[in-house]
This record gives C-alpha cells, sequence and structure tokens, in this order.
C-alpha cells in the first residue's frame, strides 16, 4: 500500500476550512474565530475558508453537491497546503456522488479532521492519498481557554517535522466536559482536566507493525457494502485504529461491529486494534469486553489490543496518519510511528 504522501508544512502557507458534514462553523462564528486565531498564532498559517465554509448549518445540509464542490476547489487550488475539516457531523456521505477522485490524486495536500471526516479519508485512500486521522477546528483549535499544549506539539511534529520515526506518548490529562457553545462567555472558560491512567495494553505479546487504516466505526458502517470501502490489500498487515463517536454506541453494537470484522476477513488479516477512548469514557470498559469477546470467539487471543488512547472524541488527541507504518511494542507499552505522514 504505496500512498502517495503530501508535502509538510511551513510557516506563511495558506490552508483552507471546509464543512463537509455538520455547518457549526456559520452557527458559531465566535468559536470559528477562536480557532482560526489559534491556529494562525501557534503555527504562523495563513488560514482563509473554503466557498461555503462559514454558511449556516441548514444551508450546509441542504447543499452536499455545494460542500463537494468546495472540497475539490480546496484540492485543485495549487496554493492551499492543507484543508481542515470545521467539525464532524453525519451526512458528508451525501458528498460523494458528487466528487471527482482524480482531482484528488492529482493535487495531493494534508487533509485532516475526524468523526463524520472518516468518509473523506475513505474518499483520500480511495485516491492513494495519505490523510490524517485527527482534531478538527471547533474541536482542538477552537480548545475552551487556549490549545491543549499536547495538542500543539502534535501538530507541529505531524505537519511540520516529517520526522521518519515517532513515538506517541499518551496525554498528561483529558477532558470531555460538555461547556456549551453556543454561550461565547465559556469560550475562555477552560475544561476541567481527568488524571490520565494511562493506554490500556489489555492482550497480546511482544512487537507487532502494520499500516493504519480506520476511522468512526459509527462512519465506517455507512460505507461497508459501497465502492467506498477499502480494498482487501489496505486491511493485510494493518493496525485497525477505532474510535465511537458522541451518541455513545451500546456495547452490545461495538460487538456485533467487530463480528462485522470478523465476518468481513478483516480481524484476521490486522495485527492489532487500537481503541481511542470513548466520549466522556462512557462504556471504556464495557468496549473492551465487547472486544476480547469477539476476539475470543475468533481464536484470535494472541491479537494485540490497545484502549482508552489519546484520540477520536477526547481531547486533546494525536494524529493517525493512514496507511503509515507503526508499531506497537506490548512489552515497553510503546506505541510508534515508523514513518512520517508528510515529505
Amino acid at each position: 500500500m504505496n500512498l502517495i504522501r503530501p508535502a509538510r508544512l511551513a510557516a506563511g502557507d495558506k490552508v483552507a476550512t471546509i464543512s463537509l458534514s455538520w455547518g457549526g462553523a456559520g452557527e458559531l462564528p465566535h468559536r470559528y474565530r477562536k480557532g482560526k486565531e489559534q491556529l494562525q498564532q501557534q503555527f504562523g498559517l495563513t488560514v482563509t475558508e473554503t466557498k461555503n465554509a462559514l454558511r449556516p448549518a441548514q444551508w450546509i445540509y441542504e447543499n452536499p453537491q455545494a460542500r463537494a464542490e468546495d472540497l475539490m476547489e480546496a484540492f485543485a487550488d495549487k496554493s492551499i497546503k492543507a484543508i481542515i475539516s470545521n467539525i464532524g457531523g453525519e451526512d458528508s456521505i451525501r458528498t460523494l456522488k458528487y466528487v471527482d477522485i482524480d482531482v484528488i490524486r492529482n493535487n495531493p495536500k494534508i487533509f485532516l479532521g475526524f468523526s463524520d471526516s472518516t468518509i473523506t479519508h475513505l474518499l483520500c485512500l480511495k485516491a492513494g492519498l495519505t490523510s490524517f486521522y485527527g482534531t478538527s477546528l471547533l474541536v482542538g483549535f477552537a480548545e475552551n481557554g487556549g490549545m491543549h499544549p499536547y495538542q500543539v506539539e502534535d501538530f507541529r511534529q505531524t505537519f511540520f517535522s516529517g520526522a521518519p520515526v515517532r513515538p506517541i506518548l499518551p496525554s498528561g490529562g483529558w477532558t470531555s466536559e460538555r461547556l456549551e457553545w453556543f454561550d461565547p462567555s465559556l469560550q475562555d472558560v477552560k475544561r476541567k482536566m481527568q488524571p490520565h491512567t494511562g493506554w490500556k495494553f489489555l492482550q497480546g505479546e511482544g512487537v507487532v507493525q502494520g499500516r493504519l487504516i480506520g476511522g468512526c466505526l459509527d462512519v465506517l458502517e455507512f460505507l461497508k457494502g459501497t465502492a467506498w470501502w477499502p480494498e482487501e490489500e489496505h486491511w493485510n498487515d494493518s493496525i485497525l485504529f477505532f474510535e465511537t463517536s458522541e451518541e455513545m454506541a451500546r456495547p452490545e453494537l461495538l460487538r456485533y461491529w467487530m463480528r462485522n470484522y470478523a465476518a468481513l476477513g478483516i480481524l484476521r488479516k490486522a495485527k492489532a486494534i487500537l481503541l481511542g477512548r470513548p466520549y466522556d469514557n462512557q462504556y471504556a470498559t464495557e468496549y473492551e469486553t465487547a472486544i476480547l469477546q469477539v476476539l475470543r470467539e475468533e481464536r484470535l487471543t494472541d491479537m494485540v489490543v490497545v484502549t482508552q488512547m489519546d484520540f477520536g472524541h477526547t481531547c486533546p488527541s494525536f494524529t493517525l496518519p493512514y496507511g503509515v507504518l507503526a508499531e506497537v511494542d506490548c512489552t515497553e507499552k510503546k506505541f510508534t510511528l515508523l514513518a512520517s505522514g508528510v515529505q
């Protein structure tokens, strides 16, 4: 799986924000402005918006073709070095009928987002491009009271450094506290942090390596059986990274989904499963039980499983580049990227 790696960022580069699903950026101008300011001030980037990025949420919902056109224009624009999702949602799948995959293939650049952005990540994968499962503008960049230092360092290391080998460490603490985004007076109120108890190495021994593929489990279900589902080669010798959305899927759903991955043959092809910390750590233990149950059913009791990791619907989070070779060391309890996602 030899994906095209986009060019790394440098101070002064122009990046574009985009609304591919929920139009939250248009509904929350104060939060959008704060995220844009922090993105510019922390990294020296020039931030612009795609044509419809700040439209009202209802307009965004009613115009999936315009959303797709924004994406195509951002990829085709040679002056734009990266595209950053404003927020997730639930229906960016409606944009797929309007995209031109050759535009992405012929204009490789950074795409960053999580949750419903899983749709666009698999579009990039189909085009042969490495994309980046990580925070969005209204979440990590617009964090209440300023960006978490862990988030700042992750963005720098992921997109500016290009270091060939990079250990990923747990954050110093985490939060899912909900402070009402529609109340501007709360924008500068820092959220309460929870102590970090470390990632959980549930199962497996020694060291395994594989190429990263995954996303939000809820959203991956939308694409099964479609032409956008990854081809078989992408699952071979892979490290699966999965997380659940803020809707907090019931544990039995995760069990059903894992059985489906088993039936597709994906679990047997993979080397490891990484699970992001669920929203507010809800069902963390129950999700672990569900995964281990399915692996026992499949006689995969040696497969490496690491849970409660700092990605997905938790803050701060680290970024996972699709198709990049990674390593899990169960003895030393380490997770390492063995290559950069940018060049």
